[in-house]
């Protein structure tokens, strides 16, 4: 392998890594027919705000059953919890985890539920007195409504409703309406002085996990502001605060697969998002609550609205609500599709995923599915990479030379390199022959990472039963009693294929030219780097590493059959050009004579 060429698989490696880490950014919709208020709510008044602390209102009357119930509608199965009028679990029908529906709301028994309202924006108040609750079946909606009436601690009475509005068309949208309202006309008296009340979302988005510590699933929070693209969160101390000079038009918080996406349509209410995250020791091991805060209002009663997408990361789930005729709450302009994280490639994980598709369409089976890709994608390079091949063959026949070259020069690298270059001079060999070829493909392997790693009909896609039964994670064939630094307790197959056929595709790609120093780079590039990816790899996703193993066994076949094929055509070109050099030789020394 020439110094050219382990430059450029160093730059492959460099490129490749970062690509792995790197992944990638006017008017309110009206109340869909399930959800509209009876009575058009007054506009809130610019009257004096009522400081009132949060933690001090205490709920009228009594609620006779304070029982959580289940409602199946569309995507759904929900479970709402009376206590507080939240919800404690969503269920995807049409998603599955270990065989059962994908639970979304991953929390321990004592956690907030999801939408749990805290007063005056104490978050250690929450409002979970018990509420009471109907049912209403409409045709496009399914409804369920809270209520309870509360009294503030200077004796203000004021009524909380809660609406939640469910679609029956199977879209991952379900919208919140939180109306507040005083029964004699006086503000509604819940205001810190800022803030009216807080809503949160958390404490985690499943599906459930015991680690999100490795590169191929996380659970982030992201915010993304009026006109801006969507940013993760930084936490500082556990605690992220959206920027007071920016207007919030959303805030996630979304795990490899599905998403959480809290949107405020009514304009102008919310005065900040806030969020924290937490490591624990419980079943949910990293919690990420992030919370709306409603901003403080001095009108005696307020009708807001919120949009809740919890569903799969999905461009086509996603992209019906940049359209209000395309979706049923008449929602436009949020640009949702921000949250699915994609490369600066994603020009080209859309084609490569069109030919994905197309494959599985003919051969339903991701994993064959890859594997045609993956020839097709080599076939089309092949161009390219047949040069960087005939290089190799070419100087895999000129071994017996670069062995005399080193007998030569046995102590001195120097001279060795120096003898090299001039015979891949008087041979025609280009030493970035296989260079180059490489430096264009690295834009596919990049695309092809993003694709395979995120790719949700990966997810729950069986290649080999028994062995792969999914693609999106890792292959597991048994289970240690004990853990191993870095790896785990689990062993994964696939991780251990790719790395020896990685490390054989390096050993017949390698001419054996090098000399002196470069020894030991080629030792390196031939043993250590496979190792060293092989700890990086090692939790990818069985179709990520179907694919680099597959790359690996074709350019093996490949370089074994050009080697086969024109070694001996190069060895005996070689040998014409020795002959023809000696005749000319020969003859300059006979003019010389004459």
């Amino acid at each position: 392998m020439d110094r050219n060429t382990i430059i450029a698989v160093i730059l492959s490696v460099i490129v490749i890594t970062a690509g792995m880490t790197i992944q990638a950014v006017l008017f309110p919709p009206e109340m869909p027919p399930a959800a509209a208020s009876e009575e058009e709510m007054p506009s809130e008044s610019t009257a004096p705000l009522p400081v009132q602390s949060g933690s001090e209102i205490t709920a009228e009357g009594s609620v006779e059953d304070a029982s959580p119930f289940e409602i199946a509608a569309g995507s759904y199965v929900i479970v709402f919890d009376p206590m507080g009028g939240d919800i404690s679990s969503i269920r995807l029908s049409e998603h599955l985890d270990n065989g059962s529906p994908v639970e979304l709301v991953f929390r321990d028994p004592d956690d907030a539920d999801l939408f749990t309202l805290y007063a005056g924006g104490d978050r250690n108040a929450p409002i979970d007195d018990a509420f009471s609750h109907s049912i209403e079946n409409r045709e496009d909606f399914t409804i369920v409504a809270f209520s309870r009436d509360f009294v503030s601690a200077d004796g203000n009475p004021f009524t909380i409703e809660k609406r939640y509005a469910i679609p029956l068309n199977g879209e991952y949208m379900i919208q919140l309406q939180v109306n507040i309202s005083t029964p004699d006309g006086s503000p509604v008296p819940l205001n810190d002085g800022s803030i009216m009340y807080s809503v949160s979302v958390g404490p985690q988005i499943g599906p459930s996990f015991s680690s999100v510590s490795n590169s191929y699933d996380y659970r982030r929070v992201s915010v993304r502001y009026d006109g801006r693209s969507m940013k993760n969160a930084g936490f500082d101390d556990g605690v992220f605060v959206s920027d007071s000079d920016e207007t919030v038009d959303w805030m996630a918080l979304a795990g490899k697969y599905f998403a959480f996406i809290f949107i405020s349509e009514t304009d102008g209410i919310i005065a900040s998002a806030y969020a924290e995250q937490s490591e624990s020791s419980t079943e949910v091991p990293q919690k990420d609550v992030i919370y709306l805060n409603r901003t403080a209002s001095g009108s005696s009663s307020v009708s807001d609205m919120y949009s809740f997408y919890a569903g799969p990361k999905v461009k086509s789930n996603l992209d019906i609500y940049d359209t209000r005729s395309s979706n049923a709450f008449n929602i436009e302009g949020h640009d949702l599709t921000d949250i699915i994280e994609g490369s600066w490639l994603s020009w080209l994980e859309s084609i490569l995923n069109w030919i994905l598709q197309t494959f599985h369409k003919v051969i339903p089976n991701y994993g064959v599915a890859i594997i045609l890709l993956t020839i097709l994608i080599k076939l089309l390079l092949q161009p390219l990479t047949k040069k960087g091949m005939d290089s190799t063959a070419k100087m895999g026949a000129l071994a017996p030379k670069i062995n005399e070259i080193k007998e030569r020069y046995p102590n001195d690298p120097e001279a060795q390199n120096a003898a090299m270059a001039k015979l891949y001079k008087e041979e025609g060999i280009n030493p970035m022959g296989s260079c180059i070829p490489m430096l264009i493909q690295f834009p596919i392997f990049i695309a092809l990472y993003g694709l395979l790693n995120t790719n949700f009909d990966l997810r729950g896609s069986m290649f080999i039963p028994g062995w792969i039964p999914d693609l999106s994670i890792p292959d597991t064939i048994f289970t240690l009693p004990f853990g191993i630094p870095l790896l785990g307790s689990q062993v994964h197959l696939l991780p251990i294929l790719y790395t020896f056929s990685m490390i054989f595709s390096m050993k017949i790609t390698q001419s054996g030219s090098q000399a002196g120093q470069q020894q030991s780079m080629i030792a390196f590039m031939t043993y250590g780097m496979p190792i060293i990816f092989f700890f990086i790899m090692y939790n990818a996703p069985s179709g990520l590493l179907l694919y680099w193993t597959t790359v690996n066994l074709i350019s093996i076949g490949q370089q074994l059959f050009v080697n086969r094929r024109k070694k001996a055509a190069y060895a005996e070109e070689i040998a014409e050009h020795d002959a023809a050099r000696k005749a000319r030789k020969e003859a300059k020394r006979k003019s010389r004579r004459k």
